[in-house]
This record gives C-alpha cells, structure tokens and sequence, in this order.
C-alpha cells in the first residue's frame, strides 16, 4: 500500500512539473511583476486576469484593489462591467435559436420586429438578423451612443430611433460598431421565446456553465458585493471616480457583469467545441456559426503586431496572431475596460478586467501573454504602448489647462439670456440651457444625472465641463445664423465620434 502511494505521489508530482513546463517562462517568471509594473504605470486600481491553456485553469488572480479608499484587495471573484463582451453571450443565443429551428440568422428583422425602420428604406427591406450582428448597417462607429449610453429612452425607443442615424457608408460595405444593432438583435430573442434577452441568455448559457457570479444587467450594481469602482484618469491626468454606468436599456450589447472566475468556464466551453467538464453545454455547430467570418475589417500586415486581418462574427473579432487565428473582443464602459481572448490550435484563453477606462495595459497585457505563447520574441508591449499613451495624455491635459485659463470672467459678446431657453437635436431631443451668475448650465433631459456647465472663455468659445468626467471637457460654440441659435456639443470619443447639433427653439 505504501508503495502504491509512492508511485501514486510521484506520479502526482510528475503532472504538476510537466503542466508547469508548459507554461512559457514569462508566465511563469515574469508574470506578476510585469503586471505589477503595468498598474502603477498605468494609473490602474485593480486588474483580475485568468489565463486556460489545454482544458485547465493555469493562471487566475487579482491585483491592486477595488477601491482606492478602502484598499480592498481584487481578487478572483471581484465583479467589472465587461461590456461589450457581453456581445458574443447575444451573438451565441441566436446561433442557438437557429439551431434549434426557432430563427434563421438570415431573416429580415423585420419578420419579428414589425415597423423596423434604418433611415434608408432598402437597407430597411433587406437587413437581417445577421446584419445587425456583424457591424454592417453602414453606420459609423458608436452612432447615436450618447443618446443610448446610460440614456433614458426604453430598448423599444431605441430601436425606434435607429431611422435617424443617417448611414456614412452603404448598406453592407463597411463596418461600423453598432451598439443599437444589438440591442435590435437582442430584442429578437423575446419575440421568439417570450422570455426577455437577459432570462433567455443566463437560463441557457450562463447558469449551464455554472458562472453563479455572472449578473446580465447593471441594475443597483453598487449594491453588489466585491464590486470593483470605476475610475478615470482622463482629461485631468489625476484618477477620479466615476459613476456606474447604467445601460440595461441596451443590454445585449454590453450590460453584464461578471469576474475572471466565471469568465475562465466561458473560455474553457469555446475551447473543448462546446463542452465544460466533459459536458456538452452548447452544440458545436453553434459555436461554429459565431466564428464564421461576416463582416472584412482589414486585410493589410499590422506594422507593430503580427497580424494580417481583422474581421467580425457574432459577437466576436478574428485574426491572425504569429500563424494562428486568434478570437477576441474588448469591452469599454466609463470606468473599466475589458477583454476576453481565445486561440483553439493552441487550446488558449485569457481575459482581462480592469477599472480605469484611460489606458492600454489591458490589451499590451493580452499581446504580451500572446507573444509568450504562440513564440514572439520578446518586446514590452506596455512599454511600447505607455510612450505613445504618455505623449497623447500631456497634450490632452495641456489643452484642458489652456482652455481652464482662458476662462478668465470675460463677458460673452451677448447677454447670457441670447444663449438660454430649450434646444432640440431631432435624434437626442431637448436640452434646456439655463443662467447662474456668469455660467450656463446645461439639463440633459433624456439622461438622469447628467449636467454640463458653460464657462465663456474667448473668441466666441465656451468651455464645457460635464458632471460626469467621463464625458469630457471641450471647446464649445453658440452659432447664430439667420435668426436661428445653434450650440454643437461634444463628448468623449470613447462614446461617440460627431458632436450633437441643438437649435434653440
């Protein structure tokens, strides 16, 4: 019996130092302080990370903390928003429905969204469900997402307003990121099973895979335990606090929630055809449909990774990385940025949370731990990445400091009472600008909490400062013209590129 247990041990012993052979030295070296590195550099509170490679869990921890006030440790377990990697959980539940006869991804919207309308009518007649998954409506990337992100309107009203975002490009010629493409998508799974897109999702795939840490929606996410807090730095250079986004009105798009430690058996199921634990918990050809290529991003050699193309699924970016095809996606809301990744020809995953939306370590973290894998030489991409982030941070905060000092109590060339009264955009609605002393003060009335106020500077230029930080501070103009008075407000590019046009009425 002894002897038996000998052999037994050494056996035991000889799978753990051949499983830690496997694993590249910078996994095993380098890892931790590298990472360490990357969050003071960065300005990052907290990072979780979880690494799967052939079938096992070999990395899986927490660095930093939650909160910089209470120091509270990231571990495992601690909750961020992974946003827009919610996408590929809506892009699976439809491939399923189609699988299972409910739906053919190449139906027109139409069929269960009576009424459906885009702002061009043959795009209107022909687009389908797969359309609105792959990017491809002609829209340009993050339309109408100031409105729709953390906006009052309903899904239903959403969607509504999907004719007014007039297309850059034509109907399936290009790619343009399109959160309102998957809400619309995602409100096809309750027309079809009469059960709400976040019932649907979590009864079928989350709860199958056993990720009980897993919430679909943003709804009192304060409230949640081990939830980290959001946070910035940008703008100012100093880390602030944000708000919790609340986006359940878009939420096949990116409104869940969840932790590495959930994530991992997400990316254990993409990597074993559909199994976890030897358990079939989504069909194969499921899986497969959400890897077919729909939409072409690029297809030119990448001067800084050694990458050829780019393109996009059901939820999910594919390229090549050094030889192999990589699956991926990223996940951005004001205070965490995200990103989930898996290499099936070298049976690999990795994701990565973070709560500071103003940095690039997430993704040099994931190339790097590529690199190590799949045989780059080795380059520090944070490195590489903070020298260009660094010199595009001191021009933001020296434009922020400039415009601040401009604002020196200087008169505008008008009484205050020319700029206040109500504005309209036709796809945002009313903002009411009203007077304080010598500031304007913007009401944004399709979002709760939001305010801005104008500062006049010079040269006809007011500054814009936003309650939420997040949203930025810029230079801002009143046009008069014809008898008409227009103010075109900006914000952040993180939510949306063009700035909103509102004519006072």
């Amino acid at each position: 019996m002894k002897k038996l247990l000998v052999i037994l041990s050494l056996f035991l012993i000889a799978i753990t130092n051949t499983t830690a052979q496997t694993q590249p030295g910078f996994i095993t070296d380098s890892l931790e302080s590298y990472i360490s590195q990357g969050l003071t550099d960065w300005k990052i509170p907290g990072l979780a990370i979880a690494i799967v490679k052939n079938g096992k869990v070999v990395v899986t921890k927490g660095f930093g903390v939650i909160d910089i006030q209470t120091n509270e440790p990231v571990n495992e377990n601690t909750l961020f928003m992974i946003a827009s990697n919610s996408k590929l959980f809506t892009g699976t539940a439809l491939a399923q429905l189609e699988y299972n006869d409910k739906l053919k991804l190449n139906d027109k919207v139409s069929k269960y969204l009576p009424g459906y309308r885009l702002y061009d009518s043959n795009a209107t007649d022909l687009v389908t469900i797969r359309d609105m998954l792959s990017h491809r409506i002609g829209t340009k990337t993050f339309q109408g997402d100031f409105l729709f992100w953390n906006g009052k309107p309903s899904r239903q009203q959403i969607i509504n307003k999907m004719k007014l975002l007039k297309p850059v490009s034509g109907f399936r010629e290009a790619f343009g990121y399109c959160n309102s493409c998957f809400l619309t998508a995602g409100q096809i799974i309750p027309a079809v099973t009469k059960q709400p897109w976040e019932v649907y999702v979590y009864d079928n795939i989350v709860a199958p895979l056993g990720m009980t840490n897993t919430h679909m929606l943003t709804r009192n996410i304060e409230q949640l335990p081990n939830i980290a807090k959001p946070y910035t730095t940008q703008f100012t250079g100093r880390l602030q606090q944000l708000p919790y986004d609340n986006v359940d009105n878009i939420a096949p798009a990116g409104s869940m929630v969840s932790c590495v430690n959930d994530i991992s058996k997400w990316l254990l199921m993409q990597l074993d055809s559909g199994k976890l634990n030897g358990r079939q918990v989504i069909e194969w050809p499921v899986i497969q449909k959400t890897r077919e290529m729909n939409t072409i991003i690029s297809s030119g050699k990448n001067i800084v990774l050694p990458t050829h193309f780019i393109g996009y699924g059901l939820g999910v970016f594919m390229s090549d990385y050094n030889g192999k095809q990589v699956y991926f996606h990223t996940g951005g809301a004001f205070g965490f940025v995200t990103n989930t990744c898996f290499v099936p020809e070298e049976n690999l995953g990795i994701v990565i949370l973070t709560n500071n939306d103003n940095q690039n370590f997430y993704e040099a973290l994931r190339y790097q731990i590529l690199d190590a894998y799949l045989g780059v030489p080795y380059q520090n991409r944070s490195k590489f990445f903070f020298t260009r982030f660094t010199d595009q941070m001191q021009k933001t905060a020296y434009n922020t400091k400039a415009m601040q000092a401009r604002v020196k109590g200087a008169k505008p060339p008008a009484p205050l009472t020319t700029y206040t009264g109500t504005y309209t955009n036709q796809l945002y609605g009313n903002i009411i600008i009203s007077a304080m002393g010598n500031t304007l003060t913007i009401n944004f009335t399709q979002h709760d909490n939001l305010s801005a106020t104008l500062k006049f500077m010079d040269n006809n230029e007011w500054l814009i400062t936003y309650s939420n930080i997040g949203y930025g501070i810029y230079p801002v103009t009143f046009i008069a013209d014809g008898g008409k008075v227009s103010l075109e407000v900006k914000v952040n590019d993180f939510l949306e590129y063009d700035s909103y046009n509102f004519i006072k009425q």
